[in-house]
């Protein structure tokens, strides 16, 4: 008669921790620090996100203004007072039909100066914008010569979203209201500022 002792191994008393319960929650384990990264780098990439979301916007913005005004200062035929193109033809054709008659009259007084203002205008503001120097400054710039452009040019555009100027109005407005924090002069200037203090 053989004791407890002699007997052979018995294996279905195996411990639940064994190898095989160790490569369970091991692998468990493992997958919850593969989530776990994947979570880290999305909220990091969420931070990016959210820090460079109104760049292309200002790109666009800076670099369609400053094209814009270029255009403009390099077309003689627009900035004339008369004639196909013009400045103050295009006004005299919108007058009868803008929101605001009476700031395309004062705009007639001068065309030829109003083109240069206008041009000048978008000009200041896509270099300003592109730049990020006093963007909200330049923001307001672009929104007034948008709304401006709106009231009296494209006013008679219809339906309404076949007109750009409102558009650019409505871009305009989240740079500034959230100004250029990244790659811009103003964070810069202002980071420079408050290492002298």
């Amino acid at each position: 008669m053989t004791g407890r002792a002699d007997r052979p191994n018995d294996t279905t008393g195996a411990p639940a921790d064994g190898p095989a319960g160790t490569g369970e929650s091991g692998r468990r384990a493992e997958r919850k620090a593969r989530f776990a990264t994947w979570e880290a780098a999305f909220v990091r990439w969420k931070a990016v996100a959210s820090r460079y979301a109104l760049l292309p916007l200002r790109l666009f913005l800076g670099i369609t203004f400053v094209y814009a005004g270029l255009d403009k200062l390099t077309d003689a035929s627009f900035l004339a007072d008369t004639g196909s193109g013009s400045i103050g033809e295009t006004m005299r054709g919108v007058r009868d039909i803008s929101a605001i008659p009476g700031l395309v009259d004062l705009a007639l007084k001068d065309p030829s100066a109003f083109g240069y203002a206008i041009s000048f205008g978008e000009l200041a503001v896509g270099i300003g914008t592109l730049l990020g120097l006093y963007a909200r400054v330049a923001a307001l710039g672009g929104a007034l010569i948008s709304l401006s452009l709106w009231l009296t040019v494209s006013w008679q555009v219809s339906p309404y979203y076949l007109g750009n100027d409102l558009v650019y109005l409505m871009a305009w407005l989240p740079l500034l209201l959230a100004g250029a924090s990244v790659l811009s002069l103003d964070t810069f200037l202002a980071d420079r500022r408050r290492r002298i203090r």
